[in-house]
């Protein structure tokens, strides 16, 4: 009984001895190196089992391997023996395992952890934390984009852990996170010694669009384009370059988002303080046109200083065009100072005043009665535009083409690019209008015809024809025409058919109309007017004397 309980407690020691001194397999060991050869060291586990790993395994990116015999390493054992007897292990795993301990360790602390980078991927690189590979995306690299990262690879440096999946082995860090902690407690010192009004020296770090960001010595300030010059800069790079030393202003300092605003021109003379001095009111300049919008072109007077010339001021012919077809940038004009508002530091400028108005010239050099020869530019419904010296217009108004034809009827004569011969009507300079006459430069038979008669004179016409709403009548050239009803006192005489073509006959002036170009004539008014004459001088039918005795006394006396 005692031998067996012996054996048994035997077995018993045996295997605790077995648990005690044998690993478990998937876990860390120590071993020591007890041999180099073939690029591999033998490490001996303990309990009599050897195995090799690579030597490579010992090295970190990019460094060469430091092993030599007799080190103490620890190693990650896969299995206690492998198909050639010996224990398989790795000298990789063991350090990964041990890195993921120690970087969780640090994440749950929010601790900075070293690595370094040793390769690039896409969106990024790796980054070796110890035996840990992590990825670094590409936008947490530096706080601005990083265009050549080699100077980067293999420097070991700190880096803050962002995300950790061990299930899964992700590990992503950033190096942006350290840079802009160390940043923001330079940038508090910095800002900290810095006042608005003071004058610093800094490089230009960086150029954009919209200005430059100059460093101040750990500290990086934005000098807006608008704060480079008095003057228009187009873009910053006209006038500053990357890793140039310049002389600024602090114009601001927002102490809560660390923002440091700087300026250029504000160590310059502000050239509006002499503006009203040296561009009075009325005065002419020569500028150069800087830009060109659709209400105008802005004209430089000096560095700093613009002007606006409206396009209405523009040209005193060319109306509703856009002004980039009455100037160019960068050409040089003549301007006329209108207007100075020195609180909103605008300057008012006109090209045209610098030129004569040339309806002004026109109105000296082509007084009313002057007969011109222009081109018809355009036909309108109410007239003729004909072009003028001094690129103007004039206009023939449709009453002043022709004396006997109907305007609507005359103007069908004429064609665009006609040249044509007019005499001045009248020049109103105010409203820019100019008369023109077509029918001044012939006789107006009418006026010929009926000079030196007036409303109730009786004159002898000439019948040319007859109609049946009366006679065509001809007085000195003059065609005029009697209705039916103004032939003859008596109704049962108004009869067309008893007058002859080319007899003549004695009617009445009753209207005589220069604008509608008409001559009323009546013989009925005519024998009304003699009737009445006749009672006046020869008696009256209430006498006793009868109608027929007075007319025949007064034929009688007149013959």
């Amino acid at each position: 009984m005692s031998t067996k309980t012996a054996m048994e407690e035997f077995e018993a020691l045996l295997q605790e001895s077995f648990e005690i001194d044998t690993p478990d397999e998937g876990s860390v060991v120590k071993g020591r190196v007890i041999a180099i050869e073939a690029g591999q060291a033998i490490i001996d586990v303990g309990y009599k089992m050897e195995g090799r790993v690579d030597l490579k395994e010992f090295a970190n990116p990019g460094e060469a391997p430091t092993i030599a015999v007799g080190d103490e390493v620890e190693v990650y054992l896969d299995r206690v023996e492998n198909a050639r007897g010996e224990a398989s292990i790795s000298r990789e795993k063991a350090r990964r395992e041990e890195a993921w301990d120690r970087l969780e360790k640090a994440y749950a602390a929010e601790e900075r952890v070293e690595g370094a980078i040793f390769g690039r991927v896409k969106g990024g690189f790796t980054v070796d934390l110890g035996g840990a590979v992590a990825f670094l995306p590409g936008s947490q690299v530096d706080v601005r984009p990083v265009r050549d990262a080699g100077p980067l690879m293999g420097l070991k440096q700190p880096f803050q852990i962002l995300k950790m999946d061990r299930r899964r082995g992700n590990i992503v860090v950033s190096r942006r996170a350290i840079l802009e902690e160390s940043r923001a407690e330079q940038r508090a010192e910095v800002i900290a010694n810095l006042t608005e009004g003071q004058t610093v020296e800094g490089v230009v770090k960086n150029i954009t669009e919209y200005g430059a960001f100059v460093d101040l010595g750990g500290v990086d300030g934005l000098l807006h384009v608008t704060d480079m010059a008095w003057r228009r800069v187009n873009h910053p790079s006209e006038i500053l370059s990357i890793g140039e030393t310049v002389k600024v202003q602090v114009v601001k300092i927002n102490k809560d988002t660390h923002r440091i605003s700087l300026g250029m021109k504000q160590l310059q003379a502000d050239p509006w303080d002499t503006v009203g001095n040296k561009f009075p009111i009325g005065s002419v300049h020569q500028g150069r046109v800087t830009n060109i919008t659709d209400y105008g072109a802005f004209v430089e007077l000096e560095a700093g200083v613009e002007g606006l010339v409206h396009v209405s001021e523009m040209s005193w012919t060319k109306k509703n065009v856009h002004p980039g077809k009455i100037v160019s940038t960068s050409q040089e004009v003549e301007v006329m100072v209108l207007e100075i508002d020195e609180a909103k530091r605008r300057v008012s400028l006109g090209i045209k005043q610098t030129q004569r108005n040339p309806w002004e010239v026109f109105a000296e050099t082509h007084p009313a009665g002057t007969v011109i020869e222009g081109e018809v530019k355009n036909i309108t419904e109410f007239g003729l535009f004909i072009g003028l010296d001094g690129d103007i217009d004039g206009m023939v108004h449709l009453s002043d083409i022709s004396w006997d034809a109907r305007g609507e009827d005359a103007i069908q004569d004429f064609r665009k690019g006609d040249t044509v011969r007019a005499a001045v009507q009248e020049v109103d300079t105010d409203k820019e209008r100019i008369s023109l006459s077509i029918k001044a430069l012939e006789n107006d038979t009418m006026a010929e015809a009926v000079d030196g008669v007036k409303r109730g004179d009786v004159v002898t016409v000439s019948i040319t024809a007859i109609e049946d709403g009366g006679i065509e009548v001809e007085y000195n050239g003059f065609k005029s025409f009697i209705r039916r009803s103004d032939l003859a006192r008596d109704r049962q005489d108004q009869r067309p058919e008893r007058f002859e073509v080319g007899d003549s006959v004695d009617a009445r002036v009753t209207n005589i109309d220069a604008k509608t170009r008409r001559l009323g004539l009546s013989i009925k008014a005519r024998e009304i007017a003699e009737e009445k004459e006749a009672v006046e001088q020869y008696g009256s039918s209430d006498s006793g004397a009868s109608l027929g005795d007075i007319l025949g006394a007064a034929l009688k006396n007149r013959n």
